[in-house]
């Protein structure tokens, strides 16, 4: 029984043997309460719980106290009009983004100031004080562990205020059913990221699954589990990390390799992630979004948003950009947002010169708007549209290489924008025309991972750990050294015979990833309404080949360190 002790090294997820056996028994326990609508909430609630405890340990308490407060606050705010209702939205909003600030953006923000100031300030001696009183004097903090999951929960529970604030949710009368909204244990920890208005419905309804549904559930989770193994760790573990890891000592060719395994292996993480989740929840009557839709097939970076992590993607839309003032006007929001990333880029410029560049930068965009009226919609969508992917990178980390990351795509959103008029595969007259705006696109999304694989945490003992923002920086440029220096001379046919198995795999994701959606459409309707043998086989075929693909060994989901 030593599975239900706390392993920091090996927390309960999706692919561990250990994490079937604890959905087998809540499965069970479900069943026993399906048809009692808050029993069966406060179960699931308090299953949750423990799914998060055996994933983060004593940080449950810090997921307690989010649903707690939120829970409190959503009342007040329902109960409360005019300046009232929104002091305790802003009171919810607060609460919320300082917890996410501390834990997850503390040591970004000491490791920016202190070579300015030249100290050494160590955030985690904040919580000093409080061992103290809580524990003894016998305890004492020196380093800040990540919750995982932090950033996903922060914004279900910051999207239960705002929806409860615009009236478009009444708040949730029972805590236990909150708690449920909160910590649902299939998306808790790597989303997709669930809107309150949208699920806390659903668990006020009774239990409902028909026999298509449960093999569309079971499908997903089939397609989960193959996605992980062979398209995410088998790739990543004889391409993507042995690149990465030293990209100087790869030819520039060896690089693009891992740089496109790379792009198959996080969709494969991440939507394998998101297919398993959707299934489990399925299973149990519950209806999580969809958060992918085969991305690598859109035409333009503001096409590849809207079928990349598109929980997330809409939830900085709704309530990110269109409270900016979207493509309308610049709000006091979008100023606040802009002296934030203006004050940090002065810590970390190189030199004066880059300071009164960026301000003059800034000057002339002002007096611009106030001159040209017309110019002045123009260039506040274009604020609102930058300052949205700036601060969707930082919250993927605390790293500039995230930063710098939400900046490129930003910038390629404006670029299109700025030449969608003129693009000749904006039309879909021509298939040639589509393949062209599809291999742009792709390539410049894969560029930008350089900075978003360089910023990431890889193995378990790295995640909720500090970056480490010198070496992070120092891996992406070596990898476009030898990108631009290293390429042309490359042993080209050597190497792809060398990596001919892990390329075959990387060429069959994608050749998958590219079928037409309506292809795929029909295997899955197929299989989620076949008999239950053929069913029984196919799932007992997919765990053969999945177990083939894990001999190397599972790696961490990339979500969890966000």
């Amino acid at each position: 029984m030593d599975w239900f002790l706390y392993d920091p090294g090996a927390p309960l997820n999706f692919m561990r043997p250990a994490f079937w056996a604890f959905l087998f028994c809540v499965l069970a326990g479900f069943a026993l309460l399906e048809r009692k609508i808050a029993m069966r909430n406060a179960f699931l609630f308090l299953v949750s719980l423990f799914f998060y405890w055996k994933t983060s340990g004593f940080f449950v308490l810090i997921l307690l106290f989010s649903t707690v407060s939120d829970w409190l606050i959503g009342h007040r705010i329902g109960h409360s009009e005019g300046n009232r209702r929104k002091s305790w939205l802003a009171l919810s909003l607060t609460l919320n983004l300082l917890l996410l600030l501390y834990f997850k953006y503390a040591y970004f923000f000491a490791d920016s100031i202190n070579p300015l100031l030249g100290t050494h300030w160590n955030p985690a001696h904040i919580l000093n004080p409080l061992s103290t009183i809580s524990f003894g004097s016998t305890i004492r903090f020196e380093r800040i562990l990540l919750p995982v999951g932090i950033s996903f929960y922060t914004f279900q529970t910051m999207s239960y205020a705002i929806d409860v604030y615009r009236k478009d949710l009444a708040p949730v009368k029972s805590i236990l059913d909150f708690g449920f909204f909160v910590s649902f244990f299939p998306q808790l920890v790597a989303g997709p990221i669930v809107r309150a208005k949208d699920f806390i419905p659903q668990i006020m309804r009774p239990y409902s699954l028909s026999k298509a549904g449960f093999g569309m559930a079971l499908f997903w989770i089939l397609n989960g589990i193959l996605k992980k193994v062979w398209l995410a760790d088998y790739v990543a573990t004889n391409l993507v990390d042995r690149v990465f890891a030293n990209p100087s000592s790869y030819t520039g060719f060896e690089n693009l390799l891992g740089l496109y395994g790379y792009s198959l292996q996080v969709y494969g993480d991440f939507s394998g992630y998101t297919d398993i989740a959707i299934g489990i929840a399925l299973l149990m009557g519950f209806h999580l979004p969809i958060n992918f839709r085969s991305p690598y097939k859109a035409r333009h970076v503001g096409e590849f948003w809207k079928r990349w992590h598109i929980s997330l993607s809409s939830w900085l839309k709704d309530y990110l950009y269109i409270p900016m003032g979207g493509n309308r006007k610049a709000t006091a929001f979008t100023w606040i947002s802009g002296l934030f990333f203006f004050g940090f880029f002065c810590l970390l410029a190189p030199s004066v010169g880059w300071i009164l560049l960026a301000s003059g930068l800034i000057f002339f965009c002002w007096a611009a708007a106030a001159a040209f009226p017309s110019f002045q919609k123009r260039i506040s969508t274009n604020i609102n549209i930058l300052m949205t992917m700036l601060i969707g990178g930082l919250w993927h980390g605390a790293s500039w290489n995230f930063v710098l990351w939400g900046g490129l795509n930003g910038l390629g959103l404006l670029v299109y924008k700025s030449w969608r008029k003129w693009s000749p595969w904006e039309k879909k007259d021509r298939w040639w025309k589509h393949g062209i705006g599809i291999l742009i696109t792709f390539h410049f999304i894969t560029f930008t991972r350089i900075w978003f694989r360089s910023g990431s945490h890889t193995d378990w003992s790295s995640i909720g750990t500090p970056h480490d923002l010198w070496q992070e920086w120092f891996a992406a440029n070596s990898m476009i050294a030898q990108l631009t220096q290293a390429f042309w001379n490359s042993p080209f046919l050597e190497i792809l015979w060398g990596y001919r198995q892990v390329l075959g795999v990387v060429a069959l994701g994608y050749a998958i990833h590219m079928l037409p959606e309506r292809w795929k459409a029909s295997y899955r309707s197929t299989f989620a309404n076949s008999g239950f043998f053929l069913q029984l086989l196919m799932t007992i075929a997919v765990i053969a080949i999945a177990w083939a693909g894990m001999s190397a060994g599972l790696q961490p989901f990339i979500y969890f360190q966000f």
